[in-house]
């Protein structure tokens, strides 16, 4: 048997090839589905399958594009209700893959067409080797349960409970997992960094197996979940219909600083500059209104849910290989409304006369003397509930990134809601953990009006390091964690 993982870190995003007697199938498959054909030529294997253990939320899949290249069959839930050609699989259902045998057991939760796929090899063992858990069972953690239209977070739940104990839980303990995502991914609350495991170490070491009646666990997996992107609905959609193949994609259009200008930052914007580039480079010299999200993070994951997949949108980078980068990693995640991108970058936008702004960055130590000193500043916190309540600087009011999506609105100067007690005429003062998330919401700040907005570097891990080292007074800070790596 053959078997390779492939994963994309943008966003924390695991598929699979899995082959045998020159027969293969390829499981959860990202939007550019070049890289597995690639594979199953290079080990002379012809790709029969196409398997998505549910419609995922998170990202737009391949399966229609791979499976018109290839021929392939794709293979789903026949909860799902797909409107592509597929294989409607049923609870049970098995498929021959050469020696290797794949198994379906429907395990609703995440979602209600979930399903799981035990993989058996007979030259190996008669027991099952590996189960691909798609988002039901990750490492450490299981999925969210609130992403179907139709049934409750509590329902899910309920139907998550039966699907653990009923069927993984009934897998041997030396039964391989591999799930569809990892660390950092929004499908889940507590997601390792691992990126497989055993239905024994998970059975002993995830929270979400310890035993615990149906109750306990439905209030376990519905309370305090974390905000639910808005694209998250229309990927799901847009994956139960088929996505448009991207192999052919049009090239992108150049467009000059007075074009730019017309779509991007005149009274009637019709489309949001998104710069790409990295923060050093962004808060030297940006193009006034421009968004920032650097490529080098969750770029297309925080795109999707700050711009939303409706979006016009002109990009800048540095040059063509990370246009096509930025361009690639918005189509993974539905964003396809790219109206082209300023040719030749910021340069060719100073060498037009046009202004541009900057940003200003300020130390955790110097954000600690400025407010040791009584400085009237305002400090914005945009990490998860979950960060704040483990620590935060006692200063700080928190806005979670995920809720700045209105300041990304051609109106945003004239948005209040969460900010509505922020002083735009006032400094303020914006971190996350390390550096990524503050970024981008000072570019939002910016792009809102405020006036004099503040980045500081490194972030709350910078000012817990601070603390440590005694240059912040612990008063400062409340619960103070052990650094993140975030």
């Amino acid at each position: 048997m053959y078997f390779q993982p492939f994963y994309l870190s943008c966003l924390a995003h695991a598929s699979y090839l899995v082959g045998s007697d020159g027969v293969a199938a390829v499981i959860d498959p990202q939007r550019d589905v070049e890289i597995y054909i690639e594979d199953a030529k290079q080990h002379g294997l012809r790709i029969a399958y196409v398997i998505e253990t549910h419609l995922h939320a998170d990202f737009v899949s391949g399966h229609q594009e791979l499976a018109a290249r290839t021929g392939a069959t794709i293979c789903i839930s026949e909860a799902a209700h797909a409107k592509f050609p597929h294989r409607a699989m049923r609870d049970g259902e098995k498929l021959q893959l050469g020696r290797c045998t794949l198994e379906f057991l429907a395990t609703p939760g995440h979602t209600p067409e979930g399903m799981c796929i035990v993989v058996t090899d007979p030259d190996a063992s008669k027991q099952p080797w590996a189960v691909l858990t798609g988002d039901t069972l990750f490492i450490g953690d299981v999925g969210r349960p609130d992403l179907s239209p139709d049934f409750t977070p509590q329902q899910l739940a309920s139907m998550f409970y039966d699907s653990l104990h009923e069927k993984l839980l009934r897998l041997p303990d030396d039964v391989q997992v591999f799930p569809a995502h990892g660390a950092g991914s929004l499908c889940g609350r507590n997601i390792s960094s691992e990126r497989s495991s055993t239905i024994g170490k998970e059975r002993r070491f995830n929270y979400a197996l310890q035993p615990m009646t149906r109750e306990a666990f439905v209030h376990l997996l519905t309370a305090d979940l974390p905000e639910r992107p808005g694209y998250f609905s229309r990927d799901a959609e847009i994956n139960r219909a088929g996505a448009a193949t991207i192999e052919n994609s049009a090239p992108l259009v150049a467009l000059d600083p007075a074009q730019v200008e017309s779509l991007t930052c005149s009274n009637a914007p019709t489309a949001v500059l998104l710069d790409t580039r990295p923060w050093m480079d962004f808060a030297a010299a940006h193009v006034p209104g421009s968004v920032h999200i650097a490529l080098a993070g969750q770029y297309a994951s925080w795109a999707g849910t700050l711009l939303g997949l409706e979006r016009s949108i002109v990009l800048l980078a540095e040059d063509e290989a990370r246009l096509e980068e930025s361009r690639l990693r918005l189509a993974r995640v539905g964003i396809e409304r790219v109206e082209g991108y300023l040719e030749g970058g910021i340069e060719a936008w100073q060498r037009s006369g046009r202004r541009t702004e900057q940003v200003a960055q300020i130390s955790a130590g110097e954000l600690a003397a400025e407010l040791a000193g009584g400085e009237h500043i305002q400090v914005l916190d945009v990490r998860r509930q979950s960060e704040w309540e483990a620590g935060h600087i006692a200063q700080a009011k928190l806005i979670p990134l995920s809720r700045f999506a209105a300041l990304a609105e051609p109106n945003a100067k004239s948005v209040e809601g969460p900010f509505a007690g922020l002083d735009r005429t006032q400094p303020i003062t914006v971190h996350c953990q390390g550096g990524y998330r503050s970024a981008i919401a000072a570019s939002l700040l910016q792009r809102a009006g405020f006036e004099k907005v503040v980045n500081v570097i490194g972030g709350f891990d910078a000012w817990l390091a601070q603390t440590r080292a005694g240059a912040v007074p612990m008063a400062s800070t409340t619960s103070v964690p052990q650094p993140s790596s975030k």
